[in-house]
């Protein structure tokens, strides 16, 4: 009997997802634990795995779909077994015709140059997803292009570029706005719209952060050197301490102030950017810290991160030191929380020392915050007491 695919429950919160792209194709082998899909939710975009082993069947959800928890997607099974007919679902492929109705068309895009002949469905779904029209084979009537054939070539995966035309000058290809792309650009245009964001900028002496970096790390394996984000992150939670209101959401019944940080930490990947939890990071030592830190990181880059890794942040930093093209930047709030800490690259700058020039390490430091929980002397407070854990680490590290 055919095994469904389901839409999984990626965190405790979680009620619906959508389908961001399916990794496999009606008709492919699958093994047991192996990523057939990509699911999305607001926070996180992940990879389903397959709860059992034979042929990808079906595909009953195509790219795009929004399902509850539980909801079909599709369904894996032995080659040509015989699956539950489900109201627009896409058709399964037959194991000897892999050029299926939904290929790419082998001929010109229209005779003459003309549009491909297209239900208005079928066109609209298309031009949603960056989808070429003129790269189908229609099955419906007189050959048009029907919505059945857009969903299965989405289904399938069929690359979504854009030839140029005749005495076009330059090629180009169209990336969809779709997937963890989506899931970031939208939070980010809720900040922008939202929060009325304010920055406060400030250089900080690296020495004596640098020099007890070297002197923790001096005895520890490479494996678990900590690193200047795991103290950054640590120092962020000591000095939130003492300015609670800048570990706050923005919530609809008030500003919710948290006694304990729960740290978020940008990490970049290859195709956009996900912003795990550290948990308690007031309460926790160094050397825990950079544990969790270098988890989340590896698993980030494994897309094997849940809801659960996502959720509950009350503070963000944001770390571009590594760059050296960054000196300074100003992060995007993450709502609904009250502040962000970007951070620049370190280098070594001529300052004043006792009326005499010396060379120092010295890092850039971007606190952006929302005016609506709080004004900028606390800001400008808040940042001087980092400043000075930064500057005269010893205290708050040992």
């Amino acid at each position: 009997m055919a095994t469904e695919i389901t839409m999984p429950k990626l965190g405790l919160t979680m009620k619906v997802g959508r389908i961001g792209k399916w990794l496999k194709k009606e008709g492919d082998p699958v093994r047991k634990g192996e990523a057939i899909a990509e699911v999305l939710t607001d926070k996180i975009a992940n990879v389903l795995e397959a709860t059992a082993e034979g042929v990808l069947l079906r595909i009953t959800a195509p790219v795009g779909t929004q399902l509850p928890v539980g909801g079909l997607m599709g369904y894996i099974g032995a080659a040509g077994e015989s699956v539950p007919d489900a109201a627009g679902a896409a058709p399964a492929l037959e194991a000897a015709q892999p050029a299926a109705a939904a290929a790419v068309s082998k001929s010109a895009p229209g005779a003459g140059g003309k549009k491909p002949r297209a239900t208005p469905v079928a066109r609209k779904l298309a031009e949603q997803h960056g989808l070429d029209l003129s790269r189908l084979a229609g099955t419906g009537p007189n050959g048009s292009i029907v919505r059945e054939d857009v969903e299965r070539a989405l289904a399938q995966g069929l690359p979504q570029e854009t030839s140029p035309a005749p005495g076009e000058p330059d090629a180009f290809e169209i990336m969809p706005y779709a997937g963890i792309r989506q899931v970031i650009g939208e939070n980010m245009l809720r900040s922008w719209l939202e929060i009325p964001k304010v920055d406060h900028h400030a250089s900080v002496n690296m020495t004596e952060l640098l020099a007890a970096r070297r002197a923790i790390n001096e005895n520890l394996p490479e494996s678990e050197k900590v690193t200047v984000t795991d103290l950054l992150v640590m120092l962020t939670a000591r000095a939130l301490e003492t300015k609670r209101i800048f570990n706050a959401l923005m919530e609809p019944d008030g500003i919710k102030i948290y006694r304990n940080v729960h740290m978020g930490i940008a990490i970049a990947l290859e195709n956009g950017l996900v912003v795990p939890v550290v948990r308690d990071a007031n309460k926790k030592r160094l050397r825990e810290i950079s544990a969790e830190i270098k988890d989340l990181a590896a698993r980030a880059r494994e897309n094997r991160l849940t809801e659960t890794d996502f959720t509950g942040a009350t503070f963000t930093l944001t770390n571009l030191g590594g760059y050296r093209s960054t000196e300074h930047f100003t992060p995007i709030i993450n709502p609904p929380q009250a502040a962000i800490l970007g951070v620049g690259r370190t280098k070594d700058v001529p300052v004043a020392v006792d009326g005499e020039v010396r060379i120092r390490p010295m890092m850039a430091l971007s606190l952006s915050h929302d005016h609506r929980i709080v004004d900028g002397a606390p800001a400008a407070e808040f940042l001087g007491i980092l400043m000075r854990m930064i500057e005269m680490p010893s205290r708050a590290l040992y």
